[in-house]
């Protein structure tokens, strides 16, 4: 008989509360410093209170990958219990945390990592795949090789209302920042996931913020002929209501999917990309 599965992510995930409780996913919380202070990730710090520290003081947290032992320390609580571990990780392109969750797996066994190739609720859309299989007994080490296969087609990207924040951890120069921000341009970031889960602008929208989050909505869900029906996320970084329903009541006017999801991306996704930062993400069949 096969072993009972525990479902594990790393805290970057973004599934939400609700999605996490029903499929009863195990989360590893990534640690934040900021300020000489420890933190953990939407435990004790929320992506607020690093807007705040930047507004106020000019600085940015600091986030570091999970080390081997730190891998060890949590899946053991069950392996030692005889249970099998499926753990989804940040893409190996984006941390080295996918790395260092094999070289764990490899010495406890037991343990079966994925490499997301993606990110926030890109990685929560292939860890609601990895639970459908599990919950039909599916064993652990098919459950990792068949979802696996899916990376590629879990696509995820986000509009940046603002560089700022890209600026201010070295990823774009100031003069590319201030450049955007006088022409209202808002660069669509969009992950590579079968490179990894690189991250590359893949277009850039003119205009105001609600005209161009419409704009990238629906060239979002017009580029993929086959689009996976069952659900999509829509996950921000901190952003008005108003917009939010604007978003959602245009992919829900698609008639495509029959579960729309809303949630917030946890600090280490926020932290790179600022407020007022949204994504569409969904999954394609082929």
């Amino acid at each position: 008989m096969a072993n009972k599965v525990v479902l594990c992510a790393d805290s970057a995930c973004d599934l939400g509360d609700e999605l996490r409780e029903k499929y009863d996913v195990k989360l590893m919380y990534y640690n934040i410093s900021l300020d000489d202070k420890a933190y953990v990730d939407g435990v004790t710090i929320t992506p607020d209170d690093i807007y705040k520290a930047y507004w106020d003081k000019g600085i940015l947290p600091k986030t570091s990958a999970f080390n081997v032992s730190d891998y060890i320390e949590f899946f053991r609580q069950w392996t030692e219990q005889g249970y099998d571990v499926v753990h989804f990780s940040l893409g190996s392109a984006l941390s080295s945390s996918y790395q260092n969750c094999v070289a764990a797996a490899q010495e406890l066994g037991n343990v079966y990592p994925v490499d997301s190739c993606n990110l926030s609720s890109g990685i929560a859309l292939l860890v609601i795949e990895a639970a459908e299989r599990i919950a039909k007994g599916m064993p652990a080490k098919e459950v990792a090789e068949e979802v696996a296969k899916l990376t590629k087609h879990s696509h995820a990207s986000f509009i940046l209302d603002t560089l700022e924040f890209m600026r201010a951890g070295g990823r774009c120069s100031a003069v590319a920042a201030l450049g955007a921000n006088l022409l209202k341009l808002k660069p669509c970031i969009a992950v590579d996931n079968n490179n990894g889960g690189a991250m590359d602008v893949s277009k850039i929208y003119r205009g105001n913020l609600d005209k161009v989050l419409l704009q990238y909505a629906e060239e979002r869900l017009n580029r993929f002929s086959k689009i996976k029906k069952d659900r999509a996320f829509i996950t921000h970084s901190g952003i008005s209501e108003e917009r939010i329903k604007l978003v959602y009541d245009y992919v829900k006017s698609r008639n495509i999917f029959e579960n729309i999801y809303i949630t917030r991306a946890s600090c280490t996704i926020s932290s790179h990309c600022g407020p007022n930062t949204l994504g569409v993400l969904f999954m394609t069949e082929d």
